[in-house]
């Protein structure tokens, strides 16, 4: 009898996407064209990956806008193990932890979430002026 090889995966290439907005319907629109990158992936990313890279790309993109100078610049890219964000802004200082505000009035949940949802954050410093947050998602 032959002999049974793994399957192999193969992943297509799928162009990066680039995108700049100083909008606040800039949010919905990245976290829509998150979306449609994950779904656009072959194989696409568990099921569940999808929603998680938009969520990502929304908290990332409203940061980036509440307190990164008003405009940001996302770029989406994917390999065989993850799906990778990169969202900059105008802004040199780091995002930082806050408390959560329980009464509903100025959030503090957004960067807890990038931080929960992701294998990694790191944030990047320049080009100046400002800084670019990169999160890896696992597909």
């Amino acid at each position: 009898m032959g002999e049974t090889k793994p399957a192999s995966t193969t992943f297509a290439v799928r162009p990066a996407v680039v995108m700049e907005d100083d909008s606040p319907s800039g949010i919905a629109h990245a976290r829509d064209v998150a979306r449609a990158f994950a779904d656009s992936l072959v194989p696409p990313p568990a099921a569940d990956r999808g929603e998680i890279v938009a969520v990502v790309v929304s908290e990332l993109v409203t940061n980036a806008l509440r307190h990164g100078g008003g405009r940001y610049r996302m770029l989406l890219s994917a390999d065989a193990d993850a799906v990778h964000v990169a969202v900059g802004d105008l802004s040199p200082e780091p995002p930082r932890e806050r408390a959560p505000d329980y009464t509903g009035g100025t959030g503090g949940f957004g960067w807890h979430m990038v931080r929960c949802l992701t294998e990694s954050v790191t944030v990047i410093p320049g080009p100046e002026p400002g800084k670019t947050v990169h999160a890896v998602i696992p597909r």
